[in-house]
């Protein structure tokens, strides 16, 4: 029975699992027409962070303050005007003796501060229009209508300071004159002011502070952007406490990853040496012996040898001790187009752009070297085109060879890979031809791309970012 109980709960909850997993994908969804407008970078979130809940805050003190404070205020004050000019009203009529309304006059300039005059067998003036958007005359109008209860025109909008009510009164017209200020809460602007004077102050505090912690991090990107590209940036961690602790750790990675690569390189310069050492030896002893055919086979493969002892020390190396210096692309590719005429190929070169960039020269010529000799290997033209914009280097190195299947262009960048129908990328070689090219494309922080050539052959792209 427990059993039974137990599969019941699982299945139960298997189910309500199921059921709340499209629930949870709710919010994702739709969060994301949000995050596309959203701004990408760091600071500039930083800010949308900061200002949007000071926007927040104040839009609802402004609306609290409009809606408690200034609309309640103006109100009380508009009530109280049309409360006195009820009260003046009822004053006239009930004493008929003051027919032209001096004392009547006098009693309200002194007493309220109002301007009061009898308009004798008048009527009121035409409607005129009404404001789009006045809190004053709303709510005048309102309290008008309430207590005075008679026929009225008003103007809230002729006079800056002054506010014009006309009461019918039979055949007459009380024409009255009040100070804007006795009906409406006109000081409310300067709290206004106020708000978004203090709010564009802590605003600006809050940027300048930002920058000044972004800009560290910004650094430690610039500085690991550059250390990927081979170059050596000078970075000293500063800023926030987090910030110094992951510039810190940079430091000692670039530092490890540095001390990596020398005791590579010295080790491997120690094998070089000792081979190169055991080559001379044969290359002397077989100097030595009579001229033979046999002779001759012994020393091709002791050159064969030198030549893939060379091409698996460059591997190994990946020329990452040489240092990046600005080197003039054209002139490189020029002296590749003048071996390659040589050679008897057809070759066409096109350099856009501004032919100096800053990379490593002897590895760079070592890649666009194995590229145009990978070229010249199978194909009778070759064009080569670099573009050097604001952001990468792009070289294109085409032929009109027999090209490679698109299920192979990743394999042949393997070490040792050899193809051995419709091409042989590295003609017999070691297979690191293409290998050692992509090993030095990426030391750059750039890739060699493979694809179809408009000269029907095999297209060999560098991207490098400069």
């Amino acid at each position: 029975m427990l059993t039974g109980l137990r599969t019941a709960w699982n299945k139960g909850a298997s189910m309500l699992s199921g059921g709340l997993r499209p629930l949870r994908r709710l919010p994702d969804r739709s969060l994301r027409p949000i995050a596309r407008i959203m701004p990408k970078g760091l600071y500039p979130r930083a800010l949308v962070i900061v200002i949007a809940p000071v926007v927040l805050l104040q839009s609802v003190v402004a609306y609290v303050f409009m809606e408690r404070h200034w609309q309640t205020v103006t109100q009380r004050l508009s009530s109280a005007v049309a409360s006195e000019i009820s009260t003046l009203i009822d004053v006239y009529e009930s004493y008929p003796q003051d027919n032209d309304a001096t004392i009547l006059g006098r009693i309200a300039e002194e007493r309220l501060g109002m301007d009061v005059e009898i308009l004798p067998d008048t009527d009121l003036p035409a409607p005129g229009p009404r404001p789009f958007f006045s809190l004053l005359d709303s709510a005048l109008s309102t309290e008008l209508a309430q207590q005075v209860k008679r026929p009225f025109w008003l103007d809230t909008v002729g006079r800056s300071s002054l506010i014009e009510i006309r009461i019918k009164l039979g055949k007459d017209v009380m024409r009255v004159l009040t100070r804007r200020s006795q009906a409406y809460a006109s000081n409310s602007h300067i709290f206004l002011l106020w708000m978004m004077g203090t709010s564009l102050i802590l605003l600006t505090i809050a940027v300048l502070f930002l920058r000044n912690q972004i800009r560290p991090i910004l650094r430690l990107a610039d500085a690991a952007e550059a250390f990927g590209k081979g170059r050596d940036a000078e970075f000293r961690p500063r800023g926030a406490r987090e910030v110094r602790r992951a510039g810190n750790a940079f430091i000692e990675m670039k530092r490890r990853v540095e001390r990596s690569i020398g005791e590579r390189t010295m080790m491997l310069n120690g094998v070089s040496h000792d081979l190169r050492t055991i080559l001379t030896r044969f290359k002397l002893s077989l100097a030595l012996l009579e001229r033979s055919p046999d002779l001759e086979a012994l020393e091709k493969d002791v050159d064969e040898m030198s030549r893939m002892l060379e091409d698996y020390l460059a591997f190994a190396r990946g020329d990452a001790g040489e240092a990046p210096v600005e080197t003039d692309i054209r002139a490189l590719l020029e002296t590749l187009k003048a071996d390659a005429e040589r050679q008897d190929h057809q070759t066409e070169l096109t350099v856009i752009g501004d032919p100096l960039v800053v990379v490593r020269p002897d590895a760079i010529r070592r890649l666009l070297t194995n590229l145009v000799s990978n070229a010249a290997r199978f194909g009778d033209r070759i064009a080569i085109r670099a573009t050097h914009d604001a952001r990468y280097l792009i070289v294109m190195v085409d032929d009109d060879g027999p090209g490679i299947p698109p299920e192979l262009r990743e394999d042949v960048f393997k070490p040792f890979f050899r193809i051995d129908e419709a091409r042989n990328v590295d003609g017999g070689g070691t297979g690191l031809g293409l290998a050692i090219a992509r090993n030095i494309a990426r030391s750059h922080g750039g890739d060699i791309i493979l694809g179809e050539s408009p000269l029907g052959g095999l297209r060999a792209t560098v991207r490098l970012p400069v």
